[in-house]
């Protein structure tokens, strides 16, 4: 289990990722939130939940967003 209030589940070589990455660190960091990244291909249980729907944003358990992460949406998350 990961011990943080934002977590981006991604994977290597997914430019989305990357995109996602970004925005998740400003947002959080301007929101003062922990976040944390997972690797969905580390896990097989993660790859057969999220297949092809990375990145995944989830915050305080509840997913947030998923391929392009909205700035908006993830700041009202945070509240």
């Amino acid at each position: 289990m990961v011990d943080a209030r934002v977590i981006l589940y991604s994977r290597d070589g997914c430019h989305l990722c990357d995109a996602a990455r970004r925005v998740v660190r400003v947002i959080s960091e301007r929101r003062g939130a922990t976040w944390a990244e997972v690797d969905v291909d580390s896990d097989a249980d993660l790859t057969a939940r999220f297949g092809e729907l990375v990145p995944v944003v989830v915050v305080d358990g509840e997913q947030v967003g998923y391929y392009r992460i909205d700035p908006a949406r993830l700041e009202a998350a945070l509240g």
